[in-house]
């Protein structure tokens, strides 16, 4: 029974933030260009790592649980 509640609350959170995606995705074209991400492309390989975005959204991320955990 908590099973499902818990599923369809994270259904609905992928759902939204794919709507916030798609609707404002052009507003978020500087992440994943940040400096420090590493892109490295040669003539037969290309390689990305973009490591100071995902530090900045496990910073963010992290932030927001630890306040959904303070109020819940």
């Amino acid at each position: 029974m908590q099973a499902g509640k818990i599923l369809v609350i994270v259904g609905a959170v992928i759902i939204v933030i794919g709507l916030v995606v798609w609707l404002a995705g052009d507003k978020f074209s500087w992440f994943g260009n940040l400096p420090g991400d590493i892109r490295v492309e040669r003539k037969n390989m290309r390689f990305y790592a973009p490591i100071t975005s995902m530090i900045l959204l496990s910073i963010l991320l992290s932030l927001l649980l630890w306040v959904i955990r303070k109020f819940f």
